[in-house]
C-alpha cells in the first residue's frame, strides 16, 4: 500500500492510513432506514471544492480507505491536475437535493500505467473510484446509488464499453454497494495499492424490439 497520496494515470487515490489529520469524534452510526432519492447529480471537481475534499478525506470512515490527507496543501496538489482537460482522470462531486455527499472519479483504464492494468486492450474501459462523505448516509442505499447513476451517465457515451471497480478486500461496504448496483464480482487481484477485488458493471445489452 501507498503511505502518501500518489500522482497516477489511474487516478488520485492512497490507501494510506498514517496521515496527521484532525479527527472529528462521535462519527459511529446505526444502521438507518433506506433513504428515498429522488436523483443524484454530478458536477465536475473544481479548485474551490478542495477545502470541502479535504474535511471529507479527513473524516474517518473515509481516510480508512482513501487516506488522511496531512493538509489542505496536500489536497492541492493532487486533485488539481484532475481538473485539467488533458487529463483522462475526472473528479465529480456527487450531490443529492443540492446537499453534496461524496465524490466520484472516473479514468480511462488503457494505458493507465504505474503498474495500474497492465493486460487491459479494451479503450472503451472505464473505471471508477467513490465516497460517501457523511457517515450519517452510511448503510442507507445512497452509496449503490450513487455508484448506478454515476455508471449511467458513463454508458451515454456510445464508446464507454465496460466499469470496472477495484475495492479492497475488506471494504465490504463497498463491495456490498458495488453489487446492487449491478456490478459483478471477478475475483480478487494484485494491484500497486496491495489486494482488490475487481468488479465490472458490462454495458447493458439494448432489448430487441418485436
Amino acid at each position: 500500500m501507498s503511505s502518501s497520496f500518489t500522482l497516477r494515470a489511474k487516478g488520485w487515490r492512497s490507501r494510506a492510513r498514517f496521515f496527521a489529520c484532525v479527527r472529528t469524534a462521535g462519527l459511529g452510526v446505526n444502521i438507518r432506514a433506506p433513504i428515498q432519492i429522488p436523483g443524484v447529480t454530478f458536477q465536475l471537481l473544481k479548485p474551490a471544492d478542495f477545502e470541502m475534499l479535504h474535511n471529507w478525506l479527513c473524516r474517518p470512515h473515509v481516510g480508512e480507505w482513501w487516506g488522511h490527507p496531512a493538509a489542505l496543501a496536500e489536497v492541492e496538489i493532487n486533485y488539481l491536475p484532475m481538473t485539467r482537460p488533458e487529463s483522462t482522470t475526472r473528479g465529480y462531486i456527487a450531490s443529492l437535493e443540492r446537499r453534496p455527499v461524496g465524490f466520484v472519479q472516473s479514468y480511462i483504464v488503457l494505458g493507465s500505467g504505474d503498474g495500474w492494468w497492465p493486460g487491459e486492450t479494451d479503450p472503451g474501459a472505464r473505471g471508477i473510484d467513490q465516497f460517501l462523505a457523511h457517515p450519517e448516509d452510511l448503510g442507507r442505499g445512497l452509496g449503490s446509488t450513487v455508484i448506478r447513476a454515476f455508471v449511467a451517465e458513463l454508458f451515454r457515451d456510445p464508446l464507454v464499453t465496460k466499469v470496472q471497480a477495484d475495492p479492497s478486500p475488506n471494504n465490504e461496504r463497498a463491495i456490498r454497494s458495488y453489487l446492487r448496483a449491478g456490478f459483478e464480482r471477478q475475483g480478487e487481484i494484485e494491484t500497486p495499492d496491495g489486494p482488490a477485488v475487481l468488479m465490472i458493471a458490462m454495458r447493458p445489452h439494448p432489448e430487441k424490439r418485436p
